[in-house]
């Protein structure tokens, strides 16, 4: 008797292939899901900052190995680090008592010492990192130039509350253009948050306040800070993946859930957003591989904030078909949804409604009207896995019953075989297909056997 004959034995007699397929599957997917962002994000200004304990944390090399790939898909980038443990750390070694008031550093003639010489070592640490090409890293075969120069023109921040900051400062010119020159020669600008005066002063300055002007000079497409939390949190603790920026100052206001980091960095990302960069990200410094989990998949990490919503809802227009087949063709699959070839859809496209995150299609619906009845169909409603918690479904619904409205149709109704339940709790009730308009009650497919729902509009 053969072993495979042996009911208890192992159906699948060489398990390392089947998961070095699935393995190979998964990498497909991941890199065809990408493919968009991809395409988006070359050519495009992101302005990176993090602080001193990342550039000396565990991570720093994968930071480092990350940032070389994003700088070899063609993104323009600039990195802003900072050294405040470092700067802790020199005040120590020579005796010195740090000061602060309300969060900012005073500054005076010994400290700035103890600045200069922290910032160059925490500068030429991040530079030997991203200057590795060994042949069993990520960056073998590479070769990032990375770049630097005095483009910050600063100013002391004075006399506050009767505090004399002394060589504390704040921004008072970002050197746009030498910044953009660098980009254009496909360099990596590494910038240290110090600022020299017109008089020749040297002054210290906060790495997020230059990060935030960096970004707003170079109309950056994205400006990412790598904090000490996952993101902003809502009250159950849990991940919010996006915020305008009234809502994010709404909550820095309460100041609920803000960690150190976040108290320091979210005004920035709110100012940003509102002087035109078009996405902040706030990511969590210790999460392995966390810039590319937030730019090349849906779903990201991190939170992002923005001036306006990050989801879009619109009609839908032809250039949508492919992206539409794309969305609804796994749902067709398997059965959740009537198949439709790509001409119906072609045909039919101005009866859609769409939802994009990112500018990538997310989710869609269809309104189908029988006016003779004053009713119409919502058909087609589908929303792409990794946001159906988001309640795009419902901001769908809601742009569906609108257009409804404004043809004076009275009745919505909706067919569906697998969520009856969400329906329900939406107003809708169970009808028979008898009380279908006459034109669609003719289709019905009563072998399909689907629920009919009704809500009155």
């Amino acid at each position: 008797m053969s072993g495979n004959s042996n009911p208890g034995s192992n159906p699948n007699p060489n398990p390392a292939a089947s998961d070095i397929a699935a393995s190979t599957e998964q990498f497909v997917a991941w890199v065809r899901g990408a493919a968009p962002y991809i395409h988006a994000f070359r050519g495009r200004t992101f302005v990176l900052a993090f602080g001193g304990e990342v550039a000396a944390g565990a991570r720093a090399q994968s930071l480092a190995y990350d940032c070389n790939l994003l700088a070899a898909l063609g993104i323009r980038l600039v990195l802003v680090h900072g050294a405040r443990p470092q700067i802790e750390a020199e005040l120590a070694r020579r005796g010195l008592e740090p000061r602060y008031h309300n969060g900012l550093r005073v500054t005076d003639g010994d400290a700035l010492e103890c600045v200069k010489a922290a910032m160059a070592v925490t500068r030429l640490e991040v530079e030997a990192l991203l200057s590795q090409g060994l042949p069993n890293t990520p960056m073998a075969g590479s070769y990032m130039r990375v770049t630097g120069g005095n483009f910050i023109t600063a100013r002391p921040v004075g006399v506050v509350d009767g505090v004399d900051y002394q060589y504390t400062g704040a921004v008072r010119k970002i050197i746009a253009e030498e910044i953009n020159a660098d980009l254009d020669q496909q360099n990596v600008v590494l910038i240290s948050p110090m600022g020299v005066s017109p008089a020749g002063e040297i002054f210290n300055l906060s790495m997020e306040e230059v990060a935030e002007a960096v970004a707003v000079a170079l109309k950056a497409e994205k400006l990412i800070y790598l904090c000490d939390a996952p993101g902003l949190l809502d009250a159950d603790q849990r991940l919010i993946d996006s915020v305008t920026a009234d809502e994010a100052e709404r909550m820095f206001n309460a100041g609920e859930g803000l960690t150190e980091d976040l108290d320091l960095y979210l005004p920035c990302a709110i100012r940003a957003v509102r002087r035109g960069v078009a996405r902040v990200h706030l990511i969590d410094h210790d999460k392995d591989g966390g810039l590319l989990l937030e730019f090349f998949t849906h779903a990201g990490v991190g939170t992002v904030v923005s001036r306006d919503p990050l989801f879009r809802l619109r009609d839908a227009s032809f250039e949508d078909v492919a992206a539409l087949v794309a969305l609804i063709s796994p749902m067709e699959a398997d059965g959740t949804l009537v198949r439709r070839g790509r001409e119906l859809l072609e045909q039919e496209i101005d009866r859609f409604s769409v939802v994009e995150h990112d500018g990538v299609l997310v989710g869609c619906a269809a309104l189908y009207p029988f006016s003779d009845e004053r009713a119409a169909e919502l058909a087609c409603l589908a929303v792409t896995p990794e946001y159906r918690r988001a309640g795009l479904g419902d901001q769908l619904l809601r742009r569906i019953e609108e257009r409804a409205r404004k043809q004076r149709l009275e009745r919505l109704f909706v067919l569906t075989t697998r969520t009856a339940h969400w329906f329900r709790e939406r107003g809708f009730s169970e009808i028979g297909p008898e009380a279908l308009p006459q034109k669609k009650r003719e289709l019905y497919n009563y072998q399909r056997r689907s629920k009919v729902f009704v809500k009155k509009l």
